[in-house]
């Protein structure tokens, strides 16, 4: 302050009527003006820091209820379910999935039914076409593909090429060989896309049982083992941990660390074996093509089923199809096993197993005979003998015999015997109406009449001693002729032998129950009248000198659709059981509706029954019988 300003203040406070008053305001003024400012200032700042203070509390919150109390992140930019700790790893590491083969599927020796091969879709760009910058006529593509895929013509290719000029799929499942000859035509506009499929050597041969894997995007097993074993046939899934990086926007892997006992890729070498033999298949599928020609019949099928442990070495069906071509085919009927999936009724085949319930009963004796009328009225209804018109009434026949001449009315008065309720249980007993657990999928439970129905009506009981007025599959009436041959055991019929390595050991098999439902002296009695058959009876065509050969024909009526019989259509079957002395194979054959005048289980069943055999023989080096066989 100047020294005139001074002198100004203390004139004012001199000329002041209260001058000390005036000295002590002021200095008050003087103390807050110096003091407020200081503490304006303290203010804002504990403002400013408290803001800042709740602030990382309410962040460190947010944190904590992310983090601990609820991790999941619910916004829409992140990936749904994911936690914070997950996203961070996925950023930091990522997984190779690598493709995983689908296991090979083989017959008992090895040889491969089923694997994944790598395979070709061929598509042609038209406006593409050149060879070494020079273009190529579409006239010429169409020539020299034709060629080389041999499934098209010129024409049909030159068509397909005018009708666009890019992305025409001309051909699919092309094999590596036929890969390499279209690269070497070095032709611009021809683009091969690779794929791994399914592929099934033998084609048709394995057909019913194998079944098939769809051509979608993501394969599906569509029927026979491959659809039944999907988790068998599936190996684990493989992948490999990379840890991720990323430098001038590039992405860069690292691998991850493996301690020694880790593989890099851990994959078995397992496979689906069957129990199948091929070149049985082959044999059997041979036999009755050529008798389904012959008589011009409808379908057919052949069983082969080792009766010791219900293993199946062979099951053929006709008509089947190609399952590398299964797209190609309209009737899907062909895509099921009708031997396991349709019922019918078995006929005369049938007698054995009825004798045999009598006999396990005690209401008959091996050495009873009886009374053969040829004809004889149930119920109000005259049933006659198959060749009553011909050979009239036998008279009085052994249960051999009754079996030898498949006599119906010998059969009835067997059945008569018993008592109708027992008779019921014991076909139940059996497991006709019985669901079988089957490794191809579809099997059908049998159907018997109502119980009540069967004990009142007499017919019932007479009917079903012939083997009609009752149906079941075919499978299910051979398991039931394989307890006949091995002792009385009803073992379950199976085409999985387990999982085996590319040496054969193995690794892994079913386990299958078995019961018994014959005395083994049952059995054996009844499998020695069945030899009876085949030596002296109706079975004579599957007569094998040298070899003991069991058998029963059966021609039986098809049932329509209004509860009788079509008088047109029959069913011929023969089953086989080999070699009597030590019994190993039961063999079925069964033919629907073939056509001509002398069509029986024993003029187009039985042949085929016996061609099968004589290809087990040569296939497993079989020896003659050593006793009571032919010369």
């Amino acid at each position: 302050m100047t020294k005139s300003n001074l002198k100004r203040s203390s004139l004012r406070a001199k000329n002041h009527p209260n001058s000390s008053q005036f000295f002590r305001s002021r200095q008050s003024q003087k103390r807050t003006d110096g003091i407020e400012p200081k503490q304006r200032s303290f203010f804002r700042l504990l403002l400013v820091w408290g803001v800042l203070v709740l602030a990382a509390l309410a962040l460190a919150g947010k944190l904590y209820y992310l983090q601990i109390v609820d991790p999941v992140i619910v916004y829409q930019q992140a990936p749904k379910g994911k936690t914070l700790k997950q996203i961070a790893a996925g950023q930091q590491f990522t997984k190779i999935h690598f493709y995983r083969p689908r296991r090979q599927i083989v017959d008992r020796q090895q040889n491969v039914l089923a694997t994944d091969r790598i395979s070709y879709e061929l598509y042609a760009h038209p406006y593409l076409f050149k060879r070494n910058v020079n273009k190529v006529l579409p006239e010429e593509v169409a020539a020299r593909l034709a060629a080389i895929l041999e499934i098209e013509t010129p024409e049909k290719l030159l068509k397909m090429f005018r009708q666009r000029d890019r992305g025409i799929r001309v051909a699919s499942n092309l094999p590596e060989s036929v890969k390499q000859k279209i690269t070497q035509l070095r032709i611009d506009g021809l683009d091969l896309v690779q794929n791994y499929r399914r592929f099934y050597p033998y084609q048709e041969m394995v057909a019913e049982v194998v079944g098939y894997v769809n051509r979608d995007k993501k394969p599906l097993p569509q029927a026979g083992v491959e659809f039944t074993q999907q988790k068998l046939l599936e190996r684990p899934e493989l992948s490999w941990s990379l840890k991720r990086s990323f430098s001038n926007n590039q992405a860069i892997f690292y691998p991850g660390e493996l301690s020694q006992s880790q593989q890099l890729l851990k994959f078995d070498d397992l496979r689906l074996q069957l129990t199948l033999d091929l070149q049985l298949q082959q044999a059997a599928r041979q036999a009755l093509q050529d008798k389904m020609e012959h008589y011009r019949a409808k379908r057919g099928a052949v069983i082969v089923m080792d009766v010791r442990d219900g293993s199946i070495a062979a099951l053929v069906c006709e008509p089947t199809y190609d399952p590398n071509r299964y797209f190609e085919y309209n009737d899907i009927g062909l895509f099921k096993n009708w031997a396991i999936t349709d019922l019918y009724e078995p006929g005369s085949t049938f007698k054995p197993i009825n004798v045999a319930i009598a006999l396990d009963a005690g209401v008959i004796k091996p050495s009873d005979r009886f009374e053969d009328t040829g004809q004889i009225k149930v119920d109000g209804w005259t049933i006659r003998n198959h060749d009553f018109e011909t050979e009239g009434a036998r008279g009085v026949l052994s249960i051999a015999k009754i079996l030898q001449h498949s006599s119906n009315v010998g059969m009835i008065q067997i059945v008569e015997r018993l008592n109708r309720k027992d008779y019921y249980h014991s076909l139940q007993k059996l497991g006709i109406q019985e669901k079988l657990e089957f490794d191809i999928p579809g099997y059908t439970a049998g159907q018997l009449k109502d119980e009540v129905e069967f004990i009142v009506k007499p017919i019932e009981a007479a009917t079903a001693s012939f083997g009609q007025g009752f149906s079941l599959t075919a499978l299910k009436l051979i398991q039931l002729h394989g307890a006949i041959a091995n002792g009385g055991k009803l073992v379950t019929p199976h085409v999985i032998r387990g999982l085996v390595d590319f040496q054969g050991n193995l690794h892994w098999q079913p386990s299958l129950p078995s019961k018994e439902v014959f005395s083994p002296e049952t059995s054996r009695s009844v499998l020695e009248m069945m030899e009876t058959v085949v030596k002296e009876g109706s079975g004579q065509t599957a007569r094998i000198p040298g070899y003991r050969v069991a058998g029963k024909t059966g021609t039986a009526q098809k049932a329509n659709a209004v509860g009788g019989y079509d008088e047109s259509a029959k069913i011929t079957s023969f089953v086989g059981i080999f070699p009597v002395e030590s019994p190993r194979y039961a063999v079925l054959a069964v033919v629907d509706e073939p056509q001509g005048q002398y069509t029986f289980g024993s003029t187009v069943a039985a042949p085929i029954v016996k061609s099968v055999i004589e290809a087990i023989i040569a296939i497993e080096g079989i020896p003659p019988s050593t006793k009571n066989s032919d010369p």
